[in-house]
């Protein structure tokens, strides 16, 4: 019996307006900085106005690629709450494709902006197999020192032992699909952010990432046994915001673009999962070239793709599928994007330069069998 299993960080699905733009010009929107606002009630109602302008565009985009994957169980990231994951389903996702997800599962997490994971499914497969929730379990209360992962490192970056180790939370999904059991670990790491003191801010955040990565893999090794958990079906799906590998991007659309392949010479939390043959990154059983989820610029001096978005499976589940090759789904990339030869790829309509899109991101899917 095949399920189809997918993640995708819809970036910001909130069903509430960030004012913080007034007093923080690194938080404004680019559109409100063109304009000479006089006072913050103003700028109050400008900054509804241009969200909810925004925002049909968007969703409608981001439902597009979520349609595309025909997930049977979606991970989702930056999901504000779950007013807004229900209305989202309803008023884009159902209607577009005339069958949503009828179970959703979410929980409050660590972030103070409200940005949380969640988890939506189908009452059953594309093939008819019933999909049958177990339980959910949130570890957004674990520790640092619980799993005894405080560090200097850790220190320096501010971060006591008492202090919780997710920035999200890692939300632990039990599931039957056709009686045959599955667990999804949906999680959503720690964000590069920007530099700190002179380090750069991948590298000054990189602790944590590892930390939660660790906390991750404690977590299974908990639940199923550390000499065990390897036999288990589970996958780790969610955005880790970490590669271990860059496409740098050269040249320019004149004279043509030049793509080299860079590994990374540091540790990185995704490491920690794949380590000793922990994990299985089945997006690493595509080409080098067309691993990407994500196209990151600063201007022509900083281009690269990157995958960020991860679908980590179990050995005895990534063994049971060991030709499954997983989807990346492209058509919600804005224009922007640089695709490496081959892989262009049709826009969805109404796509834009930078905006509307359906995220940076994008949603990975792959169709397992679970028997």
């Amino acid at each position: 019996m095949s399920l189809r299993l997918a993640t995708f960080n819809v970036e910001n699905l909130m069903n509430r307006f960030d004012y913080s733009g007034f007093r923080n010009h690194l938080h404004q929107d680019r559109t409100l900085a063109l304009f000479q606002i006089k006072d913050e009630a103003e700028y109050r109602l400008l900054e509804q106005g241009r969200a909810i302008a925004h925002a049909d565009d968007m969703r409608q985009l981001t439902a597009l690629a979520i349609a595309e994957t025909r997930a049977d169980i979606l991970c989702l990231q930056e999901i504000d709450n779950m007013e807004a994951l229900k209305a989202f389903e309803y008023g884009y996702l159902f209607k577009m494709v005339g069958h949503g997800y009828r179970n959703k599962y979410a929980s409050t997490g660590n972030d103070t902006r409200g940005i949380d994971v969640a988890v939506m499914m189908r009452e059953e497969t594309e093939d008819g197999q019933p999909i049958e929730f177990v339980r959910m379990t949130s570890h957004a209360h674990v520790t640092f020192e619980d799993f005894g992962l405080h560090n200097p490192l850790l220190s320096e970056l501010g971060n006591e032992a008492h202090e919780r180790i997710f920035r999200r939370d890692c939300l632990e999904i039990d599931v039957k699909v056709g009686g045959k059991p599955l667990t999804v670990y949906s999680v959503h790491f720690k964000s590069m952010g920007s530099p700190r003191n002179g380090v750069p801010g991948r590298d000054s955040s990189m602790p944590i990432r590892v930390a939660e990565a660790s906390a991750v893999r404690r977590i299974i090794e908990n639940r199923f046994g550390k000499d065990h958990s390897g036999k288990r079906h589970w996958a780790i799906c969610g955005d880790m915001n970490d590669y271990r590998q860059r496409v740098v991007i050269g040249g320019n659309d004149h004279g043509g673009y030049e793509f080299e392949v860079v590994d990374e010479t540091v540790e990185t939390s995704v490491d920690v999962l794949v380590a000793d043959g922990f994990a299985e990154n089945i997006v690493e059983r595509r080409p080098e070239l067309d691993r990407w989820t994500l196209y990151h610029t600063r201007g022509p001096e900083e281009r690269h793709l990157c995958q960020l978005d991860y679908i980590l499976l179990s050995p005895a589940l990534a063994r049971h599928n060991a030709h499954v090759l997983p989807d990346i789904i492209r058509g919600g990339q804005p224009y922007r994007t640089i695709f490496p030869p081959g892989q262009e790829t049709g826009r969805y309509p109404r796509t834009g330069w930078d905006r509307p899109k359906a995220s940076d991101h994008c949603p990975v899917v792959v169709t397992l069998d679970v028997a």
